[in-house]
């Protein structure tokens, strides 16, 4: 079982920059494929980003593409969502998430049984 706690949102004018982190409880972190999702008010969550295990492979949203990425550093258990040029319709709860079924990065968030508490994000023009 591992335990997920998001840090590093806050509210940023729009094409500005966060970095969302989140740490990562137990000693087998490396067994977990990890994922973003957000979710905005009244929208149903969805899928951001996805890195496997090894943090060889990483999957974006296209609605992302080419201006979050995400990463992970084994030795601190912790995983990154790095977002540049926000827009407004970014604004939503990001959430962690780690996934003990998937081999590979998973968009489905039905693959994710652990996730953190989220963290706000809010980008205003």
């Amino acid at each position: 079982q591992v335990q997920l706690a998001e840090s590093g949102g806050g509210l940023v004018q729009a094409g500005g920059s966060l970095r969302l982190s989140c740490a990562a409880s137990g000693r087998t972190f490396s067994s977990y494929v990890m994922g973003w999702f957000r979710q905005a008010p009244g929208k149903e969550r969805e899928f951001v980003a996805g890195i496997s295990r090894s943090g060889g492979s990483t999957v974006h949203a296209d609605s992302v593409k080419g201006r979050f990425t995400i990463s992970r550093d084994t030795a601190k258990r912790t995983v990154y969502l790095q977002m540049n040029s926000l827009k407004p319709g970014d604004t939503a709860v990001y959430y962690c998430a780690a996934s003990a079924l998937s081999t590979g990065p998973a968009t489905n968030n039905k693959m994710y049984a652990y996730w953190g508490q989220g963290t706000q994000v809010t980008v205003s023009s």
